[in-house]
């Protein structure tokens, strides 16, 4: 998902500032976890359709769906 679709982000974990907005239902938002060291650093990515409710709910669309961290150093 490109900024030009879904902009900057809602901050919805809190950490940065309160954002009181919603989730709005048949939308997609992403979830960007990162660690940023000395002279490294990772971002992955997750991406999700939250469905209206009895409709599926949110469902990860990112594939294949990460299930583990490899060391790389």
């Amino acid at each position: 998902i490109g900024t030009h679709i879904h902009g900057n982000g809602a901050n919805i974990d809190n950490y940065e500032t309160m954002d009181q907005r919603l989730l709005v239902p048949s939308t997609c938002f992403s979830i960007e976890p990162g660690i940023y060291l000395n002279d490294f650093g990772v971002r992955t990515e997750i991406d999700v359709f939250l469905a209206y409710q009895g409709k599926g709910g949110a469902k990860v669309t990112t594939v294949p769906v990460q299930n583990q961290i490899l060391r790389l150093l």
